[in-house]
């Protein structure tokens, strides 16, 4: 299992209306193949400069490689991602014990 993070921090000049776009954009993810787990999260705590986070899980390697190759997540990459956020962090997990 790998579990895919990205937590971010969006850009202080982004509208109501490109950031509404913009998370519609990321609920579309979840409809990729072999995407499990789909969360967006909102961050509560003040001991970093991130405010959202992107979770999902996938099966295998070549599940992960197949979202992240995926048309719709290129194009998500380069229409949404690239736009409108200032800073991330990504972080894939696999289970230590698994």
């Amino acid at each position: 299992m790998i579990r895919h993070s990205v937590i971010l921090k969006l850009k202080a000049d982004i509208s109501s209306e490109a950031k509404k776009a913009y998370f519609d954009a990321v609920d579309k993810l979840a409809e990729i193949p072999y995407v499990k787990k789909f969360e967006v999260l909102k961050q509560t705590s003040t001991k970093n400069k991130f405010e959202y986070g992107i979770s999902m899980e996938f099966d295998t390697q070549e599940q992960y490689d197949a979202y992240t190759n995926h048309p719709q997540h290129v194009a998500f990459v380069q229409n949404f991602w690239i736009p409108n956020v200032e800073d991330f962090l990504e972080i894939d997990y696999e289970l230590l014990n698994g």
